[in-house]
């Protein structure tokens, strides 16, 4: 493809307002695959005669399989086209959606979990693709617009996967995702412009590079902790919520929990104000406010964790926290390079979904050992290693 075509799928006017919306809507559905086990592995294990503990592999396959899908596929959009990469992936998750759907054992289904886990990477394809359409003055805004529909599918997949499994077959979520992944690849079909990768390395080169990438930028070393730190908060929290709730003082269900997520909803909905923030004040002054916010949120915790009111306001603080943080981590990553933009989203998030899968197992954990207080601890710490990386990049500020 000659230099002209690229110059023309790549002039930042293509990404007109409309096209904004539908990538955050088809990021909040994608990335709902990932989610909508959780509230269903009791009725899985039930369904398929097996311990909740086999069930689980659902669950944590998907994540395994995300995280590879991250690492492996993203530094692809570097290279080829990337609305064809973008649609191959929707019908990747498409097929492996009906596989779990028709799926007549727990084996198949957690296969067809892994490969739905890693399939569901379109919003980070979607992100550095946006950005790269985008002026560098609105590139907040918009990082903040397609993060916070990420976020709000994060939050209400759970929602919906109970609900689905409180009155309707297990099994029909996955069908009802199929039929969503093929209305998206319609609609981005119709609306994403053709996209070409700057880069002309090699695949294998391209991920061999991504360890260079690292040395290279101590803003991504930065960002990726303070990331992952932000995210590990946020997944002690809500893996310990179902536990708290289902004790004393509480005594409520699980799908209470799932509730909560509504709660949530504040953070995502701030997302566009800290965009704004980030493209005005600098993305680094938005990352060191929002992370004293996830510690307020966690002393809210400690103090009030066992009135509802304080649940309520703690969620709010920290989803709000975690959410901002993440846009702004996410500007200033996508500032370092053109060509590998999509290799540094990449090693971003593997070690922001890493985070969150040592957060969901040190949630339980701590919380079976230590209670609730040890949950606080885990969350307080994690906040105290991005501070400490925070700091660490004084010398980075203006970025």
């Amino acid at each position: 493809m000659n230099s002209n075509n690229k110059k023309i799928f790549t002039e930042p006017t293509l990404l007109n307002q409309h096209l904004v919306p539908i990538m955050s809507v088809a990021g909040a559905f994608t990335v709902a695959n990932i989610y909508y086990a959780q509230p269903l592995l009791a009725r899985i294990a039930q369904y398929y005669h097996v311990a909740e503990g086999s069930a689980g592999l659902l669950a944590t396959l998907t994540q395994i399989g995300y995280a590879l899908g991250l690492l492996l596929i993203l530094p692809l959009a570097d290279l080829i086209e990337k609305r064809r990469l973008i649609l191959t992936m929707l019908m990747g998750a498409t097929v492996f959606l009906l596989l779990l759907f028709f799926a007549p054992n727990i084996s198949i289904a957690i296969l067809a979990s892994f490969g739905i886990g890693f399939c569901s990477v379109v919003p980070q394809l979607l992100i550095p693709f946006a950005v790269q359409l985008t002026n560098s003055s609105e590139r907040g805004r918009v990082i903040g617009s397609i993060i916070g529909g990420l976020l709000l599918g994060i939050l209400l997949s759970r929602v919906v996967s109970g609900l689905v499994g409180k009155y309707l077959i297990w099994k029909d979520m996955y069908l009802i995702a199929a039929c969503m992944m093929c209305l998206l690849w319609i609609s981005l079909r119709i609306a994403l412009p053709k996209n070409y990768g700057k880069s002309s390395i090699k695949y294998s080169e391209s991920l061999k590079s991504m360890f260079s990438l690292i040395r290279q930028f101590s803003v991504l070393r930065e960002a990726s902790i303070v990331g992952s730190m932000g995210f590990l908060a946020f997944s002690t929290f809500w893996t310990a919520l179902v536990f708290l709730l289902q004790g004393s003082p509480y005594n409520m269900g699980a799908d209470v929990a799932g509730l909560f997520g509504l709660v949530g909803i504040v953070g995502a909905l701030f997302s566009k104000v800290a965009g704004k923030l980030s493209d005005k004040k600098g993305a680094r002054f938005t990352v060191g406010i929002n992370i004293l916010v996830i510690i307020v949120a966690y002393l809210v915790f400690v103090l009030w964790g066992f009135h509802l009111w304080g649940l309520i306001l703690g969620v709010i603080l920290l989803d709000l926290g975690v959410q901002s943080s993440n846009v702004s981590n996410q500007a200033r990553i996508h500032q370092l390079s053109d060509k590998a933009r999509n290799r540094i989203t990449s090693i971003y998030m593997v070690s922001y979904f890493l985070g969150g899968a040592l957060g969901s197992w040190l949630g339980a954990f701590s919380f079976q050992h230590f209670g609730w207080g040890g949950v606080c601890v885990v969350g307080l710490f994690s906040q105290f290693i991005a501070v400490c990386a925070h700091l660490s990049g004084h010398q980075h500020k203006q970025a």
